[in-house]
């Protein structure tokens, strides 16, 4: 698969699929979508319920919500379970052209950030005593999550119209099932089928604010029955 390297708007970089004509992030900020989709919506809500968050991702792709996440398990001493799935891995070398060193300041991080690069697949790794990274070479329909475990994901797939497979009902009662009641599953997607069939499967659907250039986002809460 062909890829470009873009900036974005934020000054942080993304990729861009030609063949899809897709970006991995946005284009009015990569750095600021997932801090504001994943981190502040997803795992610091997570953390304002307990304080041992295990996590699901839907494609680790460049690694930028795992890096912004790893703070919070490092500051806070918070435990950390992150998983993620990614069945089609970015080579040593596109992952040193991102230059994420401009915008990841902190020395202790952007060490880990190669680091979970360069972790092996399909086993734990530990990058501190809060924080285990799980990287898995499968695709979400390959994927058997075990059942009420996890209490965030983070679906961070290409669009619906590039990737229809992963944005359908059947999809998004695996990964209902998959997580604890009162678990959540946060996205950058707003679009209206997609919030009809996470509600078919069970979530109880929230809109919410969006970053930079788009005007909402959804959260999806299962709930506490």
């Amino acid at each position: 698969m062909h890829l470009e390297i873009r900036q974005t708007k934020d000054g942080s970089n993304t990729l861009y699929v030609p063949d899809l004509n897709e970006h991995y992030h946005s284009v009015h900020g990569a750095l600021q979508e997932s801090q504001h989709v994943f981190i502040k919506h997803g795992l610091e809500y997570a953390l304002e319920q307990k304080r041992d968050v295990k996590i699901l991702e839907i494609g680790f792709g460049t690694g930028l919500n795992a890096i912004l996440t790893l703070p919070f398990a490092l500051t806070q001493q918070a435990f950390i379970q992150y998983d993620t799935l990614e069945k089609y891995p970015l080579t040593a070398e596109i992952v040193d052209q991102l230059h994420f060193e401009q915008f990841i300041l902190n020395p202790e991080l952007l060490d880990n950030f190669k680091k979970m690069h360069a972790a092996p697949w399909n086993q734990p790794t530990d990058l501190s005593p809060y924080f285990t990274l799980q990287k898995i070479h499968e695709t979400l329909e390959e994927f058997c999550p075990p059942e009420a475990y996890y209490d965030v994901v983070y679906f961070d797939a290409f669009a619906p119209e590039k990737q229809p497979e992963l944005w359908t009902e059947e999809v998004f009662t695996k990964l209902y099932n998959a997580v604890r009641p009162g678990g959540i599953l946060v996205t950058y997607c707003a679009k209206g089928a997609f919030k009809r069939n996470l509600k078919a499967a069970g979530f109880i659907v929230e809109a919410l604010p969006g970053p930079p250039g788009k005007r909402e986002m959804t959260r999806g809460i299962r709930p506490v029955l």
